[in-house]
């Protein structure tokens, strides 16, 4: 086990300032064998047992997609040609009265001998509890597959309660993110899910991952496994017509900020530990040159379409190409992983419903809220200002798309390196004041004396934060130093 930095610069010491000495007239002096055994706990503690290797590989994991106008009508016929013979079908309360929904029941009911049974209870920002709820109703029966038609939240309840219905006895926290939970490995085959988004942000309908609010611990973290992603994602543009703007907004903020983090993260053959077994390689991974096609597609169509839908959510184009920029950046963000924003973005949401309690608009729930796009873009301008160093060219590049001009247009290609994370910095925050984004945590209620319990909140994101550039270890001093100031940064701009 490596040695605490305060450990060893007081063995440091101990072999450079002695304490006095009655043999040497008193004055500061270290005896050889002293030394000698100080410098051997030194070696002891500063050398790893054993030698860490750095990842070698990188995989590629998404889901079948299909995309297209009115595609929701063919889901019946796809359960049908997957033998289905139950299935558990996962929405929200508000969902399940909207156009998708009925246009998914029309095309279930159309299939003759195809049992299916409806959970619409799903909460917005799902809980450990609202988790827990849904997992005791899957267990009930016996679903041969699942299908699930929603947001994020209700995408990622189903997986949750496909994973838990194949592994009856097992506790919530055995699969939820190390440290956390326990992180196990998920071994066994689970069952079909099929996924038809209804908002144009979090890309779950391509991913292995599952997020949850810990009320408990006032953090949002969650699962992690390529073996929880959607067989099918069907991406349907007229299911996000009836969605309102400010939902619209903040599940495109969800967009830009998985295809930021995801271009900028580590790259892939940086992370450590290398893993003893392939069953062990992370789905989050580090960049890596198939992400990074996705994630920079998706940035560019998002920086184009998002302010758009903002002005017009009857915007078709506009709508029709965030829809599958949603999808590029979950491909991207699933295979290469997200870092410091979505990190600090579970605290900051968690935290609220005890603190701040801030409600955005236009959100149809009961109690506080701070969508997840918004409480990732909080910190988005201070953390690509920070992050800018480690690969000013891969930022410059960033840079580029928000000015909407090439990288090697003379605007951008005269910054110099170490003023091109306040260029970007500059322009993150332009772009979310375009789009009415709450101008910092200050805005949403937070102060000052909340700064170390969302510090605190960031610390076990592991998972992600081990994936930011330029860092190292996220769990020491040095970064909870890093962490501090950025969220005091994002406190205003």
């Amino acid at each position: 086990m490596a040695a605490s930095r305060s450990s060893i610069f007081r063995l440091i010491s101990a072999t450079q300032h002695g304490a006095t000495c009655p043999c040497h007239g008193g004055k500061p002096h270290v005896h050889l064998n002293q030394q000698v055994a100080a410098v051997g706990q030194l070696r002891q503690l500063a050398t790893p047992v054993q030698h860490v290797e750095k990842e070698y590989a990188f995989e590629v994991a998404a889901s079948n997609l299909r995309f297209g106008d009115g595609v929701t009508a063919e889901v019946g016929m796809d359960l049908k040609n997957m033998k289905a013979t139950k299935v558990g079908v996962f929405t929200d309360p508000n969902i399940a009265k909207l156009p998708p929904m009925q246009a998914t029941l029309r095309a279930l009911e159309s299939q003759s001998d195809l049992p299916f049974e409806v959970y619409d209870r799903v909460v917005a920002e799902p809980t450990e509890d609202s988790w827990r709820n849904a997992i005791a109703w899957a267990r009930k029966s016996e679903f041969s597959h699942f299908l699930a038609v929603g947001g994020g939240s209700v995408i990622d309840t189903a997986k949750a309660a496909n994973l838990f219905s194949v592994y009856k006895d097992a506790d919530l926290f055995d699969f939820i993110n190390a440290p956390v939970g326990k992180g196990t490995p998920v071994s066994q085959q689970l069952r079909p899910l099929i996924a038809i988004p209804t908002t144009a942000g979090t890309g779950s309908e391509t991913t292995g991952a599952a997020i949850v609010d810990i009320t408990s611990r006032a953090f949002k973290t969650g699962i992690a496994s390529r073996a929880l992603k959607p067989l099918l994602g069907i991406v349907d543009t007229r299911n996000t017509e009836t969605c309102p703007t400010q939902v619209h907004i903040s599940s495109g903020l969800d967009v830009l900020f998985h295809s930021l983090e995801s271009f900028t993260a580590i790259p892939y053959n940086e992370r450590t530990p290398r893993p003893s077994n392939p069953i062990n390689r992370p789905a989050y991974q580090g960049s890596n040159p198939v992400a990074d096609i996705f994630s920079f597609w998706a940035l560019q169509t998002c920086v184009n379409n998002l302010p758009r839908v903002a002005k017009n959510r009857d915007d078709e184009e506009a709508r029709r190409a965030m829809l599958l920029a949603s999808s590029f950046a979950g491909i991207g963000f699933g295979n290469a992983g997200v870092h410091l924003c979505h990190g600090m973005s579970y605290p900051i949401s968690g935290l609220n419903k005890k603190g701040p309690k801030y409600k955005h608009s236009g959100y149809q729930v009961d109690g506080p809220i701070v969508p997840h796009g918004v409480s990732v873009a909080l910190t988005g301008p201070a953390v690509f200002q920070f992050t800018a160093p480690s690969n000013p060219q891969r930022h410059r590049q960033v840079l580029s798309v928000f000015h909407k001009v090439s990288e090697s247009d003379p605007s951008i290609a005269r910054i110099p390196d170490a003023d091109v994370g306040l260029h970007l910095y500059e322009a993150i925050a332009r772009f979310l004041d375009d789009l009415g984004v709450p101008r910092g945590l200050k805005a949403i209620g937070y102060t000052n004396a909340d700064v170390e319990a969302l510090v605190e909140g960031a610390i076990p994101q592991r998972r992600v934060l081990d994936l930011a550039p330029g860092i190292g270890d996220f769990v020491g001093e040095d970064g909870r130093m890093h962490l501090t100031k950025i969220i005091e940064q994002s406190m205003e701009y």
